[in-house]
């Protein structure tokens, strides 16, 4: 043992402890007071170590206390909400998630970078109720844990790349309110008991653009139900539409179209009296034309493109009092005239209710004369009866509008007439106009619809069930920017929004580009940004009810990030810095003694605990989060991860071994090469070092001071993953300045010239040299620290010292392995045979 008056490591364990303590101590001077639990600190640090291009100020270790941007935390520093939407993040989401326990909101809506898969841990976050991951990268399969977010009100995963079926367990969700599964790979078929039949408190059903299959189960639909959307649009369902529908009065969005469904419409339908927007186009359905007599809210109906029996004109056609467009378009065979379904002469009346904006029955058997004299409505845009049998047309002064009988008797001998001829391409879309006279911007800049010049929050709005059809009318572009604006302004200064190139997608949803100006300023602030992504993610925005049910996917705005962090680097000078850093170093002399004072009294202890019987830090079998030790910034990796990193643990794999157990080497599924560090169970002092050591490692805010990949507590097993260093002690996998320029606040701008503070760190490595007599005596401790303070200019009067030591010592201790509390020799290489401890 080294003389007492020397800087105490007594032992290998100790060699760790003192580093890690110098280092850790060290950690804990350079930040303010940690206000944040520290368990939400490590998994939101971890998760900003596993990110790219996070927000700029997430470069501390004290997210509630820095006021990280999208963090939010309750009176008890506990993290309630992410909201990062639009920032431009890169990586994955993992398993860390699961340790914000009191997570209550997670949107990471439009980060196109976030890929992989919805780890399965996100079912421990109980108290979760708004889960939001629109226009993301996400993949693979919708875990099943996920049903056990009992609290959950609002869950959107639509727009990424989700595949597999439903899970079950959603029906689990009884307090769901919004379920928002479109526009992705999701296949099978619609589950029910258990499944979507048990949520009938949910509103919204959104399930278009995927990829599912078989009927749509009868059970689904029940009386009880509070549905108002239902979307099934763009899939490949089958079988006939149950009757059940017709039980949910509540609706007033249903879109079936574009499946491949078949028989009659079930006749209550129109029993739905609520439903403004009726979409069955696109299928095989057969038998009569549905009656729609009663259902007095349509303002849409498409039932175009199937194979319903021949039949005259219904009479429901002139009473529905709120229809906007009409198509009945049953065409579906080359041949225009061939297998013609409606028959008869169309009532002049039906184009004179004023809210009539769209009519198109194409390829019918309309017939007669075709009487447009009297029509008064001013809204009526389009008239399209191509290809039916219509013999004569009686026009008069009534109606001027288009009007389209391409493929008519009407036509035969009239070829140069407008109407009997293919329409030209239609007008330019809508485009905010601009209320000034426009002036000139910068290249990566855009001019506002009040001609001031900024860089816009953009991104494309979806409608995906509108009750108007003329795309030519500006009164409706003219309200949603408005009612838009509103809702920003709410939450951020704005100047004003703008619309363009709007069009209906091979989805039939209007689409639209939206622009959203900044006021009083050139860009929005990152924390703006995430305000305006939420506004429009989780719905806060809510449109008059003729756009219909809607999503949004915005672009990342790189603006912020860049503008932050060029403010960020001149923010403090650099002197303040160099004295926060020098009153620290003061306190570390204090530290450092009570340090030793401490780990005597724990020698002491040492034997006593080695007679105890080894047990692990937490409960067999227990996978709660507070049984988990809390290694901060490191990931957690399940035992098969493990196992197969490790080739189960293949002695080929073995590179050394000690009281503690063994290392392996390891490839990660990125990889990279790791070294797993194994305890080995029943060995006392195994167990009584490897807990020490995750004890020690606990404190570390950075895991590349100790070079921390990941751990593995799974029931009977202790597993610490660590960065793989080809040769060298842990001293040596260290970097020039040991890792600590990536701990220094860049606001400080200090770079990589630490100064004084290398040199602290250089004295602190000699303090845990192996050997006793190569660490220095506690008057030259304090003879070193006084001189590294002049250094600092804590006395201006005295002359510096900087050169009255070396600094360089070379280490004489023989080449240790990096992950290990024995000493044994390391050649780095793969072993052709198994390393003994010395």
């Amino acid at each position: 043992m080294a003389s007492p008056s020397h800087c105490s490591c007594s032992s290998r364990l100790a060699h760790q402890r003192c580093l890690v303590f110098f280092l850790g101590f060290l950690t804990q001077m350079l930040v303010v007071t940690s206000d944040t639990n520290s368990q939400d600190a490590a998994a939101l640090n971890a998760l900003a170590t596993l990110w790219k291009d996070t927000p700029s100020n997430w470069r501390s270790s004290d997210p509630c206390g820095d006021n990280w941007v999208g963090i939010e935390c309750n009176n008890e520093s506990r993290v309630t909400s992410i909201s990062l939407s639009s920032l431009g993040l890169k990586g994955t989401l993992t398993g860390d998630i699961q340790y914000l326990t009191e997570l209550q909101a997670l949107d990471l809506s439009y980060n196109k970078g976030l890929t992989g898969g919805l780890p399965s841990s996100i079912g421990s976050l109980s108290k979760l109720v708004n889960l939001i991951l629109v226009g993301c990268s996400f993949s693979g399969k919708i875990p099943y844990e996920i049903g056990s977010l009992s609290l959950l009100t609002f869950l959107s995963l639509n727009s990424n790349s989700f595949t597999g079926s439903i899970p079950s367990s959603i029906g689990n969700l009884s307090n769901l309110y919004w379920l928002d599964l479109a526009d992705n790979k999701l296949s099978g078929t619609i589950p029910v008991s258990p499944g979507l039949d048990s949520l009938t408190h949910t509103k919204h059903f959104h399930f278009g653009m995927n990829q599912l299959s078989g009927i749509i189960p009868s059970k689904i639909f029940s009386s009880n139900m509070q549905l108002i959307h239902v979307l099934f649009d763009n899939n490949n369902l089958s079988g006939s539409i149950p009757p059940t529908l017709g039980l949910v009065k509540t609706l007033e969005v249903l879109r079936l179209d574009m499946n491949s469904l078949t028989g009659p419409v079930p006749s209550h339908l129109n029993n739905l009296t609520k439903v403004a927007e009726l979409h069955l186009a696109n299928n095989q359905l057969m038998g009569p034309l549905p009656n729609l007599t009663g259902m007095s809210a349509l303002s849409f109906v498409d039932m175009s493109n199937n194979s319903f029996d021949e039949s005259d004109v219904p009479s429901w056609f002139s009473t529905l009092p709120s229809l906007t467009s009409l198509c009945t378009s049953n065409l579906n065979h080359i041949r225009y005239l061939e297998y013609s379904r409606i028959g008869g002469q169309i009532p002049p009346a039906i184009f004179n209710y004023s809210p009539l904006q769209t009519v198109k029955l194409k390829g019918n058997r309309f017939n007669g004369s075709l009487d447009v004299s009297a029509i008064e409505n001013s809204q009526l845009e389009l008239i399209d009866l191509q290809d039916n049998n219509i013999s004569s047309i009686v026009l008069g002064g009534g109606y001027s509008k288009k009007l389209i009988l391409v493929g008519n008797p009407a036509c035969d001998q009239h070829n140069d007439l407008a109407y009997c001829k293919i329409p030209q391409l239609s007008a330019p879309s809508y485009s905010t106009p601009q209320n000034c006279v426009p002036v000139a911007c910068a290249s990566d800049q855009n001019l506002s619809p009040n001609c001031t010049c900024a860089y816009p929050y953009t991104g494309t709005l979806y409608f995906r069930s509108p009750s108007y059809s003329d795309l030519q009318n500006t009164t409706y572009y003219h309200i949603l920017e408005r009612e838009l604006k509103a809702s920003f302004l709410n939450e951020v200064p704005v100047d004003s929004v703008s619309l363009n190139n709007s069009f209906v997608n091979s989805f039939d949803n209007l689409e639209m580009n939206l622009q959203v100006f900044p006021s009083g300023k050139t860009s929005f602030s990152e924390v703006d940004v995430s305000r305006l992504g939420f506004i429009l993610s989780n719905q806060t925005f809510k449109p008059t009810s003729i756009f219909g049910p809607f999503y949004f996917i915005g672009q990342a705005y790189p603006a912020a990030h860049e503008i932050a962090m060029s403010k960020k680097s001149n923010h403090l000078p650099v002197i303040i810095g160099a004295a926060a850093g020098a009153a620290a170093l003061a306190l570390v002399l204090i530290g450092c003694a009570a340090f030793v004072i401490t780990q005597r009294t724990k020698v002491k202890r040492t034997a006593e605990r080695r007679q105890a019987s080894g047990s692990w830090n937490f409960t067999k079998g227990s996978s709660s989060s507070s049984s988990i030790p809390q290694l901060k910034g490191a990931r957690h990796f399940s035992f098969n991860d493990i196992k197969k990193c490790t080739n189960n643990f293949s002695e080929a794999n073995e590179i050394g071994d000690g009281g503690y157990g063994k290392v392996y080497k390891g490839v990660l599924n990125n990889g990279q090469l790791v070294a797993v560090k194994r305890a080995q169970e029943g060995s006392t002092q195994g167990v009584l070092e490897f807990n020490t050591e995750v004890e020690l490692l606990s404190r570390v805010h950075h895991k590349n001071l100790v070079s921390l990949v990941g751990f593995c507590f799974d029931q009977d097993e202790q597993i610490l993953v660590y960065d793989y260093v080809p040769n060298g002690t842990l001293k040596e996998s260290l970097s020039d300045l040991y890792g600590l320029h990536e701990l220094i606040d860049p606001a400080l701008g200090l770079g990589n010239r630490l100064g004084g503070f290398e040199k602290f760190v250089e004295l602190a490595m000699k303090c845990v040299e192996e050997s006793g007599i190569d660490r220095p005596t506690m008057g030259e401790v304090v003879k070193e620290i006084e001189n590294i303070m002049q250094l600092a200019g804590m006395n201006p009067n005295a002359d510096s010292a900087s050169n009255s030591m070396s600094y360089a010592g070379a280490s004489r201790s023989p080449v240790r392995h990096p992950y290990s509390n024995e000493s044994f020799d390391y050649s780095g290489t793969e072993p052709s045979s198994r390393l003994e401890p010395k």
